[in-house]
């Protein structure tokens, strides 16, 4: 998969995304990862990019003119025929971006991630170019460096080969809209607390059991939006309902 991060700070972007999994999938070749300075298509001696936005108001707009060029540059390398690249803007305007979109986007050869700055990018560039809005979440961030980051990790770990066992993207959390199940390593009892006896059985299906179990409790305590998504079988509502009348009544003694 090959992204292009049009952005005022591609410094900011590579240093951020040329480690760990990420640098070690790009280096293998599994990734493709550029930083498009929007700069560097500014038509004057300074580079500037914005200017005051039109009615008056805080802050600066970056300019249509730069924002198009950059993406003219590398959407002429990218094109297919007949078929416009897709663009990504992050915005707080955008759809809330989730696993799902993530699953869906990751089917991309070539993703454009633009990142805005100052109050925004010129309406007009945007009309033309946007094929999608994006929001990492509902608060203002300085600028889009960091989303386009977030959304990169998040799109390149379902790239085949990027991580080294396959299974962990397919089984980690958010899967069937649940979280994941809570998880030990060595040693076996840490400050009095001691690793669930069950994942000590050696016995797969119990294991997997409990952890599907963890895993519906976990979501139903901590995020009743993803709880409401998820489809439990008859059987494991019966057993929540059982697991929760029970806490209660223990809370109650």
């Amino acid at each position: 998969m090959n992204f292009h991060i049009l952005t005022l700070f591609p410094d900011m972007v590579m240093n951020g995304l040329n480690t760990s999994i990420i640098g070690r999938a790009v280096n293998a070749g599994l990734l493709s990862i550029e930083a498009v300075n929007i700069r560097d298509y500014a038509f004057n001696k300074h580079q500037s990019v914005d200017d005051y936005p039109y009615g008056g108001g805080a802050g600066m707009l970056m300019q249509a003119e730069p924002v198009y060029l950059a993406y003219e540059a590398v959407a002429e390398r990218i094109r297919k025929q007949g078929e416009k690249p897709r663009v990504v803007y992050l915005s707080p305007q955008g759809n809330v971006f989730d696993q799902k979109m993530a699953e869906e986007l990751s089917q991309e050869e070539d993703l454009i991630l633009l990142c805005g700055h100052y109050e925004g990018i010129d309406e007009r560039v945007l009309e033309e170019i946007v094929t999608d809005y994006v929001s990492i979440g509902d608060y203002v961030l300085t600028g889009g460096e960091l989303p386009a980051m977030v959304m990169v990790d998040a799109l390149s770990r379902l790239v085949p080969g990027v991580l080294h066992n396959d299974v962990s993207a397919e089984f980690e959390s958010f899967q069937d809209n649940l979280l994941e199940y809570p998880q030990y390593s060595r040693p076996e009892e840490w400050h009095g607390k001691k690793v669930p006896s069950v994942l000590l059985s050696g016995h797969h299906a119990n294991i997997e059991k409990w952890r599907r179990e963890q895993s519906i409790i976990r979501t139903y305590e901590r995020r009743s939006d993803l709880f409401e998504k998820c489809e439990l079988t008859e059987k494991e509502k019966q057993w929540l309902k059982d697991y929760l009348d029970d806490k209660i009544s223990r809370h109650q003694e």
